[in-house]
């Protein structure tokens, strides 16, 4: 599995804490050095399940920049939302667990981590 973290979010290092705790076997991504590319994002979305504005951190101030809360969330927009996730990573919420099972969770609660971690 990996796990896409920013080492200053509390919330990432709590997951990292309980994956090490399980003993879980775990690939780092810090995604802010290691920008994930459009086709990256793209799959992990297809793996949550999500759309791009779902794990769209809109409150951050390149969000604000961009006024992507204004922006459309259809499938017209969709490519635009995942070029500014790409463009700017610090939208991307956190942490993400891509799980052996080929699904992914935003591992944001304990709840969220175990998941990730029973599939």
């Amino acid at each position: 599995m990996e796990i896409w973290i920013n080492p200053a979010c509390s919330k990432c290092r709590s997951a990292l804490t309980l994956l090490d705790a399980e003993g879980a076997d775990y690939t780092v991504r810090r995604y802010l050095e290691d920008v994930p590319s459009p086709d990256e994002i793209r799959e992990v979305l297809k793996r949550l399940g999500l759309e791009p504005w779902d794990i769209t951190r809109t409150q951050e101030a390149a969000a604000k920049e961009l006024g992507v809360k204004d922006w459309p969330r259809d499938g017209a927009n969709r490519e635009r939302w995942i070029e500014a996730l790409a463009a700017h990573p610090k939208l991307i919420q956190r942490p993400i667990i891509t799980a052996e099972d080929g699904t992914a969770v935003v591992a944001r609660t304990e709840d969220a981590v175990r998941d990730a971690l029973s599939r």
